[in-house]
């Protein structure tokens, strides 16, 4: 509860006159300062009053690529069976406020107020709680309150569509690497026989052996597994603040925009970050709206993918202070037959043949779009 400046003006009045009154036995100094003492009393209980308040927010998405248009639906409920509400309230949008009139809600009446949700930059916008404020009349006392929680509306980086994917690459029997798109099928394991199976599948000496029908598991070796690594180092992004920089926004578009493209073909994808996140297991997208700059070592960072050997294609993804670490990314094509780097931010070209890797260069989301398309060969 606060008293406002007014409110403490006219208690100190109330207090001197009361005081002046019975010191000096003027009666009518002493009706003003108990006047003036009631009025405080009253700002006191009316700005007590606790009304009963249902509030329900629906974002329509709640997942949204930034720059989209994204609206909240605010709904608020009087609950109280007595009075209406006559109060002066505004709902907290990331770093905005937005007004929400209350005025002459009847009990179990509700209001309903739209707004934009601001996507201008990536990341998590939380969208409330409710502030109601409490005022008397005389505006002595203002008491504040929240109510409803906080909803999250996630702001993933702008997807620029991409044609060209990986196809992987898959080990033949004679020791050449060949890209393979079909794939080809290899004996993963045995299991029991179920209804449906084909018998062709069955393994007869192992079904002797056991009593019982076993069939045969096949995996596809050669499907292609890509692994997008984004540099989120601050020293591979010159020029950064808050947290971001230009050329690593870029970097998470690039990211995002692989990921979708290879989710989208079917394709089993695996996303990391030069700085492990707080929360590798969440969706792809998701962790490319919380990712932030941090400190980190991109040494670490191939020794941990060198001995994983988590795909057969590598998009390493970084900014212009990473172009000095290509050979760290260059020394996994042993373990990786296909690399690509994106150098996101670029105003030059890498130097040709950088480490024997396929360099795309591009200024924002956008240009390595249209690079990425342009690559001949992964």
């Amino acid at each position: 509860m606060g008293i406002t400046a007014r409110g403490f003006g006219l208690f100190a009045a109330a207090v001197a006159l009361l005081a002046a009154g019975f010191g000096f036995a003027y009666p009518e100094l002493t009706v003003l300062g108990a006047a003036a003492g009631t009025a405080v009393g009253y700002a006191l209980v009316n700005a007590a009053w606790r009304p009963r308040l249902t509030v329900t927010r629906q974002a329509d998405p709640d997942r949204v690529a930034r720059g989209d248009a994204a609206r909240m639906t605010l709904t608020v409920r009087n609950s109280g069976k007595l009075r209406a509400a006559n109060l002066v309230a505004e709902e907290r949008c990331g770093d905005r406020s937005f007004p929400v009139p209350l005025l002459r809600l009847r009990p179990g009446r509700d209001t309903v107020v739209d707004y934009d949700v601001p996507t201008v930059r990536r990341g998590v916008v939380p969208v409330g709680p409710l502030r109601v404020t409490r005022r008397d009349p005389l505006g002595l006392v203002a008491l504040a309150r929240p109510y409803g929680g906080t909803v999250p509306v996630w702001v993933h980086p702008r997807v620029h569509p991409l044609t060209a994917v990986p196809t992987g690459a898959g080990r033949s029997l004679d020791g050449r690497v060949d890209g393979v798109p079909h794939g080809s099928i290899t004996f993963d394991s045995l299991r029991e026989y179920v209804v449906g199976d084909e018998l062709r599948r069955v393994h007869w000496r192992t079904s002797a052996r056991v009593g019982e029908l076993m069939v045969r598991e096949n995996v596809d070796t050669s499907l292609p597994r890509i692994v997008v690594l984004l540099d989120n180092r601050r020293t591979a992004h010159p020029g950064h603040a808050h947290g971001t920089a230009d050329s690593f926004e870029a970097g998470c578009e690039a990211a995002a925009s692989v990921v979708v493209a290879a989710l989208r073909e079917d394709l089993p994808t695996l996303l990391l970050t030069v700085v492990p996140d707080d929360d590798p297991d969440a969706p792809p997208l998701d962790r490319l709206t919380t990712v932030a700059l941090a400190d980190g070592s991109l040494p670490d960072a191939t020794t941990r993918l060198r001995q994983q050997r988590a795909g057969d294609t590598l998009v390493f993804l970084t900014g212009p202070g990473g172009r000095t670490d290509l050979g760290h990314v260059g020394a996994l094509r042993g373990a990786y037959p296909s690399v690509v780097v994106g150098v996101l931010g670029a105003t030059d070209r890498t130097p040709a043949g950088a480490a024997g890797l396929v360099v795309v260069d591009a200024a924002d989301g956008a240009a390595f779009a249209a690079e990425w398309d342009g690559v001949r060969r992964w």
